[in-house]
């Protein structure tokens, strides 16, 4: 369970998220013994994910033998996300890949992701479905806070930095499954 949030202004866009490690309802590792990373750079975009950790690893590993692709606009981001969804079904089979409900005729990732760049920021939801914001957005356990915060602070003038840590830390206090520190990183 986490918290990653991307705010975008004047061409830059930075994008913060917890580092809590928990193992579903029950497991919660403290902050000194544990910190995940949940968003890296790809190439000229940063990328945050929540849900299973273990996407984090199949990304790397998919991500491993190939050039950084062109996050950059929906059509691409889809692209990409057929491309590892074919990876996905192919070449890590423990991947399950029926639809998460009776209710909807598509598969399902099961995490979501946001994409933050230069041209915006990217939702990219369980069902592949992508979203393109303008200014700012969450995802995770502790997104319905993430996003009041942003809301409310979007209009001042402080650093993008200062203003997606407080959001972070405002799902942090809220959300009881997004904790630890506050990674934060920037693109230019």
């Amino acid at each position: 369970m986490s918290i990653v949030v991307a705010m975008h202004r004047d061409g830059r866009t930075v994008m913060g998220a917890d580092t809590l490690t928990v193992f579903g309802d029950s497991e919660c590792v403290p902050p000194e013994n544990n910190a995940s990373t949940k968003c890296f750079r790809l190439g000229s975009s940063v990328f945050g994910g929540t849900g299973w950790a273990l996407y984090d690893d199949i990304l790397i590993d998919y991500l491993a033998d190939k050039d950084d692709p062109d996050l950059t606009s929906k059509a691409a981001i889809f692209a990409f996300f057929m491309d590892f969804w074919k990876a996905l079904r192919d070449r890590y089979t423990l991947v399950n890949e029926q639809a998460a409900n009776r209710d909807t005729p598509f598969a399902d990732l099961d995490p979501s992701f946001l994409i933050a760049n230069r041209a915006g920021i990217f939702k990219i939801s369980s069902d592949m479905g992508i979203t393109r914001f303008n200014e700012y957005y969450a995802i995770g356990s502790g997104a319905e806070f993430a996003l009041g915060a942003l809301h409310v602070l979007k209009s001042q003038s402080r650093s993008l930095e200062d203003l997606v840590r407080e959001a972070v830390e405002t799902a942090m206090t809220f959300d009881l499954n997004s904790g630890g520190a506050c990674d934060i990183l920037a693109v230019e």
